[in-house]
This record gives structure tokens, C-alpha cells and sequence, in this order.
């Protein structure tokens, strides 16, 4: 089986109370680096540990990969397009609950691992 390279990993946290979520990541040393809390969801980081959270956005928990960006979220000279990844899933025998659109630039797609884990691998250029 030859190895996928997904990308930036980070772990997409269903959240109740964004707020509180956040205050109590800080004092577990992260920093908010991006998102918008006024919309729900932030992303904060420590050193290369990267977490979301998400208010009313999601069912679950999710593992997120990032095609195309480093764990700083700087985007990487040579990645795997979203599109192919998705093909050599499919060819491993794993069923996807979304397919990418288009032909290039920014898609997704998500799969449930057999525990019942939602994954998505979102590629955002």
C-alpha cells in the first residue's frame, strides 16, 4: 500500500461552550491562531499540536487533514491533490461518505473509520 501523504493533522472538537473550550485549552498552553469565534470556530495551536474548535457545527468529533499545508499552515511546494487521494482510498477498499468537487483547488472529502471516528481531509487551496 503506498503511503498518502494527507498533510497538516488536527483534531476537530465538537464543543458546547466555545468560550469555556477555549479558556481551558489556553491554560493547557494553546494559542489561538486562526478562525473566527464570533462564527463558532477557532483553531488553536501548541507548538506543532494543532486543535479546532467548533460550536454547533458538527455531530462529533473529527481527525482533520490538510493536503497542501505543513503543521504551521503554511502552504508546501509539492502536495497530493485532495481528488487523488480520494481515488487511492477508494482503490484500498474504504467507502466515502463525501467526494471532492471539481477538477482543482479547494475540496474535501470524509470517511468513518470502523469505531464510528468521522475523518475529513480538507484541502484548502
Amino acid at each position: 500500500m503506498s503511503n498518502l501523504n494527507l498533510g497538516a493533522f488536527c483534531m476537530s472538537l465538537t464543543v458546547k461552550d466555545i468560550h469555556a473550550s477555549k479558556a481551558f485549552y489556553e491554560k493547557l498552553g494553546f494559542v489561538e491562531t486562526g478562525g473566527n469565534i464570533s462564527q463558532n470556530w477557532i483553531v488553536l495551536r501548541n507548538e506543532d499540536k494543532v486543535i479546532g474548535l467548533f460550536q454547533g457545527m458538527f455531530d462529533k468529533n473529527m481527525l482533520t487533514f490538510n493536503p497542501g499545508w505543513d503543521q504551521q499552515a503554511q502552504p508546501t511546494a509539492e502536495f497530493t491533490d485532495v481528488r487523488e487521494i480520494a481515488k487511492q482510498l477508494t482503490t484500498n477498499g474504504l467507502e466515502l461518505n463525501e467526494t471532492p468537487k471539481g477538477e482543482s483547488g479547494p475540496a474535501y472529502i470524509t470517511l468513518t473509520d470502523p469505531d464510528g471516528n468521522q475523518v475529513l481531509i480538507d484541502q484548502h487551496r
